[in-house]
This record gives structure tokens, sequence and C-alpha cells, in this order.
């Protein structure tokens, strides 16, 4: 059994994937030939917003947003405590301080209750500007973006909506990526769209950012690549991704998005009353990067694990580790008492094989084992 299951879609549409790329090997045009050009507009219609520009990884695309908006030295970032570690990674790239934000028991994603706290806290402090919120739609599902963007606007923050793994949500009809003043997300090979390496994306309705970024993401170009204005970054999406990714998204909007969301309900049927299962919002609408269960303690997550490692069946812990106990920002002091939600998480849950392909036998595998453990 796949935890994400790249062959079964491979094979599934091994003619299509195969002969776009044949197409680009043919004409050589590796590095921005035009399957760039119709998969950023193809994605732009699909999140609903102006621009979409394509780069070359999920965590660049916050880094890019975060040079163009000018974030500094002596600007806080709040960002959840749960969440990849890149995240809290490119606020610090730029010199600025993450300010780590417990999240929703439920639905994982920052409290904005907490939120809204410890805005004020630093307002209070006077040692850093509050600058912006980078929210993340936790393993598909978006993130509460009616109060994030309110609070932001009651304290003048930017918001960047970090939908690496959330590409396809919803709330409301709204897509995941259309959030906040500007959206990111992956095109990692697990990610609910992801090709066959890197690559990443940028959303936003902001004519000057989108010129700025543009420029960013090829060494701060002007006029032409050798007309260089400002300092920037080799962020590209290659030509052969590109390709891969456009076959992918159609098959990812005609069913994967759909099944995704059928196999959730499967889950949810067979586990509810016997683990902590995911919960979905009114309105909401998840795709799923990850299907993540929660058990009593760690002991317990630790033995369900294990076991079903033991029939073969793979399982993975997201996250074990909170963003404000990693090594890398431990030249900060945190008082645990505002984590605690997050302390319970990363000790608690475990995510289950999820991919469009999962058939319900193997559904039926998975639960059996968990509800005889």
């Amino acid at each position: 059994m796949e935890f994400r299951d790249l062959k079964t879609q491979y094979q599934k549409y091994r003619h299509e994937i195969d002969g776009a790329i044949q197409k680009v090997l043919e004409k050589a045009d590796f590095v921005s030939g035009a399957e760039i050009r119709i998969l950023e507009e193809r994605l732009a219609e699909y999140v609903g917003v102006k621009h979409c520009i394509s780069c070359a990884n999920g965590t660049e695309a916050m880094t890019l947003v975060l040079m163009a908006w000018g974030i500094e030295k002596d600007d806080a970032i709040f960002v959840p405590d749960f969440t990849f570690f890149s995240t809290g990674e490119v606020v610090s790239l730029r010199g600025a301080t993450p300010i780590f934000v417990d999240v929703d028991p439920h639905t994982f994603n920052i409290d904005t209750i907490k939120l809204e706290k410890a805005i004020q806290r630093v307002i209070k402090k006077g040692e850093l500007k509050p600058k912006a919120i980078i929210p993340v739609d936790l393993f598909g599902l978006p993130a509460d973006h009616n109060e994030i963007g309110r609070i932001a606007e009651k304290y003048n923050l930017l918001v960047l909506e970090d939908a690496a793994q959330g590409f396809g949500g919803s709330i409301n009809g709204q897509k995941a990526g259309s959030f906040g003043h500007a959206a990111t997300t992956s095109f990692f090979p697990a990610k609910p769209l992801g090709c066959y390496g890197d690559g990443g994306a940028i959303f936003t309705n902001d004519d000057q950012l989108a010129s700025l970024l543009n420029s960013y993401k090829v060494h701060g170009k002007g006029i032409n690549k050798y007309d260089n204005v400002r300092i920037g970054l080799n962020s590209r999406l290659d030509t052969i991704q590109a390709a891969v990714l456009n076959v992918k998204l159609t098959v990812f909007i005609e069913h994967e998005l759909e099944d995704i969301n059928k196999i959730y309900r499967l889950y949810n049927k067979k586990l509810a009353g016997a683990v902590g299962i995911p919960v979905m919002p009114t309105g909401y609408y998840s795709s799923f990067a990850q299907y993540t269960i929660k058990l009593n303690n760690k002991s317990e997550r630790d033995a369900l694990k294990t076991k079903l490692s033991e029939h073969k069946i793979p399982s993975m812990i997201y996250y074990s580790k909170p963003m404000h106990r990693q090594e890398a920002f431990n030249n900060r002091e945190y008082d645990e008492s505002d984590y605690q939600v997050v302390n319970q998480l990363c000790d608690t849950v475990l995510s289950l094989p999820m991919h469009p392909y999962l058939s319900e036998e193997e559904i039926d595998e998975v639960c059996s084992l968990i509800l005889n453990r």
C-alpha cells in the first residue's frame, strides 16, 4: 500500500504525461517554454485571481513575496506553530522574527483568538513591528481566512496565505490561493497537485506585486534578464514540470479532488467514535494533502504506527515537533503554556494513507487494524 500513490496515477495517465514531456524534449524549450504561460493562466483561472507567478518551489514562493514586501529585521511575522519548517524559515531568512501561534485543536489551523493576543503582546512590548500573518491551510483545509482578514485589517497587517498543502480547498466556494494579499502553493510530488520534482507558484490580484515577483524570480530583471534593477533569485519553474502539471491539473479538476473527498468520507464513517477524525467546518472543502487522526496519547499513537507498519501499511507523523521547539529557533525563549494544543497534537496525531486512487478494500484494511488495535 502506498501512502501517496504517484505510481498508479502515472500508469493511468502515462500516455498523456509522456506525450507532454516528449513535446518539450522535441522543442528543446526547457526554460520559459510555452507550457509555463499556459499553466500560469490555467492556475490563475482555477484559483480565481488575476495573476499566477510560477517559481522553483513553495519555499521560494513565500520568500519572493516577503522580498517584494520588504520584510526585514525587526519585523514580526505571525505563523502557526504546527506546520512544516519552511513557513517559519522564510521569515528568518529575511532577518525578521517569526512569532509562533498555537492552533485550533479541531482544524489544526492557526487559532485566531490566540493570534490576536499574540499581535497585541508584540505591540505592547514594542521591540518588533507587526508586519504580516502567514496562515497555513494545513493538511488541505483552508485556515479561517475571514477572521484572519478581519484581524489583519484591524492591525494593518499583510496576509500571505501558505496554501502549499491547500490547493483545491475552498471556503464557501472561494478557492484556497485566493485569500490574503498574496498566496503561495507547492508542487512537491506528494502535494494535492504535484509535479515530478520541485515547483511552486504565487497567486495575487495585486498588479504591482505581480510585476515585482516576476522581476525578483529572475535575478531582479528589468526590461530583460540582462537588465538587472534589483537583487533577486534564480527561481523559475522549468518547462518539463509545467508540462507535467498541465496534464495533472486536468485530472485533478476532473476527478481527483472529488475522489479524495469520497475517501475522506469513507474513512470518517468507519473510524468515527474510535479515534479523533478530521473536522470539516460548514462551508469548507479540503484537498486532503493528509488524512490525520488523533489518538489519546503518545504511547497509543506510537503503538498504532508500529502495528500498521507490521502489516506493511505506511503512516506518518505530521508533525512530531512544534516550530517553537525546533533547534533553529532556540535563540528565543518560549512559554510552553502558550502552546498547549500543539504540544498535545505532536504526541497524538497520525496521518494515514490518503490519495485519490486508494481502494475501498485498502481503506477497510487500514480501518480494521485501527478498530481492532
